[in-house]
């Protein structure tokens, strides 16, 4: 005699996979926020890196060419003190395309408007302080 067996069928129910997208949905969703605001924290980092190196230069610059405070300086005047690896001593543009310059000696390079606003939620005024 045959005995039959119960036909069990092994799955997820729609309930359990739907959990586990909304789990999936809110994971992706903070970690998509903190990418986003690392990435902003690196471009002011970098901006600021940037405005030390060509404060940097200038300061070269002006002792190479015996040039007194208060002298005005281009862009073109510092490219050749800056390492030509990065970008911004090629074209003499932050990250959002703003122009580095003209400098003035002992007052040095200033962050753009722009870029100072696109970065203030994540730098404040005091992380640009001698370059603001």
């Amino acid at each position: 005699m045959k005995i039959p067996r119960p036909s069990r069928r092994a799955g997820f129910t729609l309930i359990e996979i739907m959990i586990v997208v909304a789990i999936i949905a809110m994971l992706s969703a903070i970690a998509t926020n903190n990418v986003l605001r690392a990435r902003k924290r690196t471009q002011a980092s970098k901006t600021l890196d940037d405005l030390r190196q060509l404060d940097g230069a200038l300061d070269q610059w002006a002792l190479e060419k015996n040039k007194s405070a208060g002298d005005a300086a281009q862009f073109s005047d510092v490219q050749p003190y800056l390492k030509t690896m990065n970008k911004m001593a090629v074209s003499g543009q932050d990250l959002f395309g703003q122009n580095y310059g003209p400098f003035t000696l002992d007052i040095g390079p200033k962050v753009s408007t722009t870029t100072f606003n696109a970065l203030s939620d994540v730098a404040p005024a005091s992380f640009w302080s001698p370059y603001k």
